[in-house]
């Protein structure tokens, strides 16, 4: 994906604190052929795996899941960051943020993720795995499967992979990160 490093190193922003913003072409605004891009790659690093379903949190993991979805000509779902008071059947957990360092709960309806269910889960950043567990728990109160979870960027520094990794969880970050240290991105 040296499209999508490239476009790391010329737009991205670094803040203090490990913070990496891409929301000129990845979470805010978007580039589409970008997105097609991300999601081919995606495709195929997925392609020998048992997959009828991707899972995304929204908003910024939408966009990329739905593309994923498109490309594999499969469904997509996403846990809401709060729970409609229309949403039936819901199932909830917390997750932390650490973008905004605060808690908030995510909720999807069992209707929509079952034990029937091959999840591949897509979301646009991995730091320390706070989303991804998230969502794993999700898919384990729901009876359905984890088939690997795909990232665009993975901070590595923050250990989300290394957490994952440790459950066995195929894992595939289309852009890692070593580090960030005086706001230089040092991509591997």
């Amino acid at each position: 994906m040296e499209l999508l490093k490239r476009r790391i190193l010329e737009d991205g922003k670094c803040f203090e604190g490990g913070i990496l913003k891409v929301d000129s072409f990845i979470n805010h605004q978007m580039d589409p052929l970008l997105m097609e891009a991300i999601a081919k790659e995606f495709a195929k690093r997925f392609s020998h795996e048992r997959i009828n379903k991707i899972m995304t949190i929204e908003a910024s993991g939408i966009a990329p899941a739905i593309m994923v979805g498109y490309i594999m000509k499969l469904p997509v779902v996403f846990a809401k960051k709060k729970e409609p008071k229309t949403m039936i059947n819901a199932l909830t957990t917390t997750v932390h943020s650490f973008t905004k360092d605060r808690e908030y709960p995510i909720s999807i309806s069992s209707d929509y993720l079952t034990p029937q269910d091959y999840i591949l889960c897509i979301d646009d950043f991995l730091a320390n795995g706070n989303a991804a567990l998230g969502m794993i728990e999700l898919i384990h109160q729901a009876g359905a499967h984890l088939s690997g979870m795909g990232f665009i960027i993975e901070k590595e520094f923050q250990k989300g992979s290394e957490l994952l990794r440790k459950k066995n969880i195929h894992v595939e970050s289309l852009a890692v990160i070593c580090s960030l240290d005086n706001c230089e991105i040092v991509i591997k």
